[in-house]
């Protein structure tokens, strides 16, 4: 006896396949009006805001500048002539203002994108206008690194006005940390497609930025770490941002830009793609 087999409906046949989540991006300008509409939103709040992002970096400037640095005086640090003897409190400065830009950058990547993305579903919202998840992702990871362009700069400011540098070179400083802020968001962006609840950022403060933060040389020198944690130190994100800002600082030019300059490019490309799939995913798109 044969059992008749269904044979596939004509719409089941015609279907497309579903893309890959891991297709490359597929971006347009129509990024600006979602980068417009955070920013409208923004400007309601954003004497709190600067208040809140330069207070804390400010704090550990001076705690630890002026404080720790009368009792350590000055730092041997490695540049392109050679070891250099700097103040601790320039020392500070240049590798927390590279802080600052993480931290800016995570916090808006992570907690207010992801207000906007699960809990008021603003961008449910604005995909219905013909805007792909793709714009709406990097409108988020673009508007991150603003508010940390923002507030480095605003401390920028406040180290010019206290005498710490007056070097010319922090021109160049200036994008370099934009680039910083564009980095970050874009791994930060990894961890808001992969959340249920706030609580779940909790891990990556503590697991990956709070170490990044003692590692790459923005408290002490990294010669002081044994050789293998020095080497792993080496290819921290954070670390080739020190290592490109900190010259700069000292009115010098890093010793090896393109190295430097190349893990950021390679982490920040290779982060928003991941944070591309996992949020396409997130969304079926």
């Amino acid at each position: 006896m044969q059992t008749a087999t269904s044979a596939p409906t004509p719409a089941l046949a015609n279907m497309p396949p579903q893309p890959s989540a891991w297709r490359p991006p597929s971006l347009s300008m129509r990024w600006w009006p979602v980068f417009l509409r955070n920013l409208l939103v923004w400007r309601k709040l954003a004497i709190p805001s600067l208040v809140g992002n330069i207070a804390e970096p400010l704090m550990w400037l001076v705690a630890f500048g002026y404080g720790m640095g009368a009792l350590v005086g000055q730092v041997s640090v490695g540049a392109a002539g050679g070891d250099a003897k700097v103040p601790y409190i320039l020392f500070l400065a240049s590798g927390s203002i590279c802080m600052s830009a993480m931290n800016a950058a995570s916090f808006e990547a992570l907690y207010s994108a992801f207000s906007r993305m699960h809990v008021q579903k603003t961008w449910d919202g604005i995909m219905n206008a013909p805007i792909r998840l793709d714009d709406v992702v990097l409108a988020e990871m673009l508007w991150a690194a603003f508010k940390a362009l923002f507030t480095v700069t605003a401390i920028l400011g406040v180290m010019l006005a206290l005498g710490i540098s007056h070097s010319p070179k922090l021109l160049v400083a200036w994008p370099v940390l934009l680039f910083v802020g564009i980095m970050f968001s874009s791994i930060a962006l990894i961890f808001n497609a992969l959340a249920k609840g706030y609580d779940f950022f909790t891990y990556y403060f503590t697991l990956v930025l709070t170490p990044m933060m003692f590692l790459s040389g923005v408290f002490f020198p990294r010669e002081q770490l044994p050789p293998i944690v020095r080497a792993i130190s080496d290819w921290l994100p954070l670390t080739n941002a020190v290592e490109l800002v900190r010259p700069l600082f000292m009115d010098q030019w890093p010793a090896h830009p393109w190295r430097h300059g190349l893990v950021l490019v390679v982490t920040t490309v290779v982060a928003f793609w991941v944070a591309l799939a996992l949020t396409r995913k997130r969304f079926k798109a």
